[in-house]
Formats: structure tokens, sequence, C-alpha cells
């Protein structure tokens, strides 16, 4: 704690960049997204940072997460405490990991280049803005279109049956449509960028309060109060037993694993900040008043509803489609479009947009690169992936497993390396101009050896089953080993 005090008592350090030195990173080649943000662009305030992860936190793959909590052998008011919890830690590994773009005002792109070297940077900066980003930003629209074909079809029933058997590759022409619609929607505020971004969550977040809060209040009340809801136990062959310290770091490690990759990226969002103090007071308080809410509605939410109906119901989207209220269902439907909207744009096609300017910087800039990784996105067919709900999962554990040790790297590298010094002259290189003592110039080796044994220990459990349990903690090992592997390959160099 001591350490995040000091962070955040660095608003007189943060360094800021001027006309001339960005006419010569120009020269070098590198385009204005990928150049660090003058002292006029960083207007941010906490409380920007405060609305940002607020809609992130109540989507609907994050409902069906606490769904299966519950049946991992804690009690309902300990699945809270756990999602608290982990909400702090969550909240701790951005302000550190943000702090070289709000002290610097660099993106990304650059702070990975920081860390791995201008070659090195390629690979995990490819994984996480291209491979994992673009995947994810397919599979989340079609996931937000199912949605959106409930609405649809309680406004126009004869909706869901147009086009009769027509298929394309898969997908019905109402299924298609509401994915095309949904899609565009996520790719305009994609191109807005930041700005966009902070618009649409100041709507989004009263928003949130208000449906979450009546569906919380509903279902209180249909489970006969909250009495009912803390006394719950799960049933059935899926329910399992495991010690309460165990159950509390699988859920840690889940809610991490679900923000690794905005974590990894959020320079990205920091760049933009007023000060450090400013991202990280409105970081911690964004995450810790998001998951506050969203572990006591949650919770509530499903077990409500499944006392109601008498069905163990883990889906929301289930449990607002069987409500009777057409008014109801149709705005809470639309509040968990937007909040996958939210999610979408800070987790995938932003960091996509900045990730393909920075591999490409003379030919794509951020909106463009926005629009190739829509494209791509599109052109995968994101519907067939999910006909494998299995390939989903593994393929999401893969891409934590891999930015775990990504970010153990880069937090060992900046903190304990560097000293939280980065020269920027140094860092925007001319990459046609020799110079071999540039130390940012080519690949740091000791950052992909401590990567890689990293990667290969957190990903051993979706191999080896005996190993389960080390997938069960993945992002956790993973980041823990490759933290301390990168010290003492860097100590034992030295």
């Amino acid at each position: 704690m001591e350490a995040l005090k000091r962070n955040v008592e660095v608003q007189e350090t943060d360094s800021y960049v001027h006309d001339n030195q960005l006419d010569s990173f120009r020269q070098r080649g590198y385009n204005d997204d990928l150049l660090p943000k003058t002292e006029e662009k960083r207007n941010m305030s906490a409380r920007n940072y405060f609305t940002l992860w607020m809609g992130s936190v109540h989507n609907i793959p994050n409902y069906t997460a606490v769904g299966g909590f519950l049946f991992l052998g804690l009690s309902p008011i300990n699945v809270m405490i756990a999602l608290i919890i982990s909400s702090l830690i969550v909240s701790v590994f951005f302000v550190f990991n943000g702090h070289a773009g709000s002290k610097y005002g660099i993106p990304f792109a650059m702070h990975l280049r920081s860390t791995y070297g201008d070659l090195g940077a390629k690979l995990p900066g490819f994984l996480r803005g291209c491979v994992a980003a673009i995947a994810w930003f397919g599979l989340q629209n079609f996931a937000g279109s199912l949605a959106l074909l409930i609405l649809i079809g309680k406004i126009w029933p004869g909706f869901l049956s147009i086009g009769g058997d027509f298929s394309f590759f898969g997908i019905n022409l109402p299924g298609l449509i509401a994915f095309t619609v949904f899609f565009l929607i996520n790719v305009l505020i994609g191109i807005g960028g930041g700005g966009a971004l902070n618009k649409f969550t100041a709507i989004l977040n009263p928003l949130i309060y208000i449906v979450f809060g009546g569906m919380t209040i509903w279902a209180i009340k249909v489970a006969g109060g909250m009495g009912n809801i803390l006394a719950f136990v799960p049933t059935g062959e899926a329910v399992q037993q495991h010690t309460p310290l165990l159950v509390y770091l699988i859920i840690i490690n889940s809610v991490l694993a679900v923000w690794a990759a905005p974590g990894a990226s959020v320079s990205d969002f920091t760049q933009n900040a007023k000060s450090t103090r400013a991202q990280a007071i409105g970081q911690t308080a964004s995450m810790l008043v998001a998951y506050i809410i969203f572990a006591f509605s949650s919770v509530a939410i499903l077990i409500g509803g499944s006392i109601h109906y008498g069905v163990q119901e883990w889906n929301v989207l289930n449990i607002v489609d069987k409500w009777d209220s057409l008014p109801a269902a149709s705005l809470a439907v639309i509040v968990l479009l937007m909040t996958t909207i939210s999610t979408n744009a800070t987790g995938n096609i932003i960091p996509a947009g900045y990730q393909l300017a920075a591999l490409f910087p003379k030919k794509v800039n951020y909106k463009k690169g926005v629009i190739i990784a829509s494209v791509i996105s599109f052109m995968i067919m994101p519907w067939k992936l999910m006909e494998n709900a299995n390939s989903i999962f593994a393929f999401l554990n893969i891409i934590g497993a891999i930015l775990g040790p990504v970010a153990g790297v880069m937090l060992a590298h900046y903190y304990f390396v560097k000293k939280r010094e980065i020269d920027l002259d140094a860092l925007y290189m001319d990459s046609k101009a020799s110079n071999d003592q540039n130390p940012y110039r080519g690949v740091n080796v000791e950052a992909y050896i401590a990567t890689i044994i990293g990667v290969v220990v957190s990903v051993s459990g979706q191999i080896i089953p005996a190993l389960q349990m080390v997938s069960n903690l993945s992002w956790l090992i993973g980041f823990s080993l490759a933290f301390i592997t990168y010290l003492m390959l860097k100590k034992y160099r030295k």
C-alpha cells in the first residue's frame, strides 16, 4: 500500500513532451496515434476514469461467471466478498501498470516496446491487440446480437421467422441482421475512440444504477427476502466442494483473467490522464464501486430468479426473457447491450486499433486500424466459433495465461529494473538508423525467457489433467512466475 501511495503522489513528476520533440518523432516515421500525448491532450480526470470501467462490469458473460462461482462451494455472501476483494486487486494492477501511460503519455504499444524492445514487442503486442482483441470483439458482438434478437422478438415476434430456411454459413437471416446491426454500432463507438466512449459511458452509468437496482429489488421481492437468497444452496452434479481459501483464489484468478487484456494495455487509456493521481483515484474508485454493486446485484438477481421460477437459472438473459412486462424486459436488455458495447470498446476494438497502428505506423492510423480489425472480426464468423462453447473458453484461458506473464514482466521491468524511468527520445528511435547502444533496440532476451516460462507453466493445466488446478489459477501463477523469473535473470546477468 505504501508503494501505491507513492505512485498516487507523483503528479508533479509526470513528464510532458514538447512540440519540437513530436516533430522529431514524426520525422522518424511515427503517426500521431503512437506519439506521447501533450499536456493539453491529457484531458481525462478522475471522474472520467470513474465512469470508464463501470459499464464494462455488468455484462452478460460476467453474470454467467457468477453463476459458476455459486457452484464452487462458497455461500452467496462469501461469493460477494470474493468479488469485491478481486476488484481491489484488479484496480491495483490497473493503477500500477497504467503509471507509464499517465507519466509519459505513451500508448500500450510503446509501453510494450520499453519492456520487450522494438522487435520483441511485436509478438506480445500482436497477441494482445490483434489475436485476442479481434477474436473476442467478434465473439462479444455475437453474444450481444443474441440479446438484441430477444429484444426484437418481444417487440416484433414475426421478425424471428423471416428468411425461412436462409442460412449464411450457419446463421439464419434474423440472426445475421441482428449481428450486423450490433456490429456496426460497436464499430462506430470504436472509431470515435476514447472521446466517444466517455460520452457513451456518461449515458450508460445512470442507467446501470436504475436498471440493475430495479432488477435487484425485484429479485429480493420474488425470492421472499434477502434472507432466502443468502441461505440458497445450489444443487445438482455441477456443485463442487473446495476449501474456502482455494475458492477465493479461483474467483480472484477468474476476475483477473477477465481483465487480463485491458489491464495489460491500460496505457492506451491512462496516456490521456490529467495526472497519475487522477487515473489512480478514478480507476480504484471505479472498480470498487462497480464491483460492490455488481457483487450484490448479480448474486441477488441470479438466485432470486432461480427461486422465483423454480429452476436454477444462471443466464441473466433467460431470466429477463421470462418477464411478462415488455417495457421492463426491453429496458433491461437495452442496458445489457450497452454494457456489452462498453466492454467491447475498452477491452477489444480500441486496443486493436492502436496495435495495428503500431505494427504498421506509416500506413495505418488508429481509425484505419479499427476498420481493419472490425472487418477481420466479421470475416472469422464468430457464430461458428460459438458453436462449441468449450473451444471459446479454451481460447480465453490461453489468452489469459499468455497475458498474465506479459503483465508480470512489464511491471517487474518498469518498477524494479528501470525504476519508472523511460527515455522517450531513445524509445521513439529511427528504425532505419543503426544504433546498437539504444536500450530499446532489438529483443529483451530475459523478458522473453521469463514470459515463455510463465506461459508454459500456466497453460500446462489445460494439457495435463493432473495439473488442472494450475489452469484454475493460471493468471496468478503465470504472472508471479514471470515476474520473479525476470528479476532473477536480470540480477544474474548484471
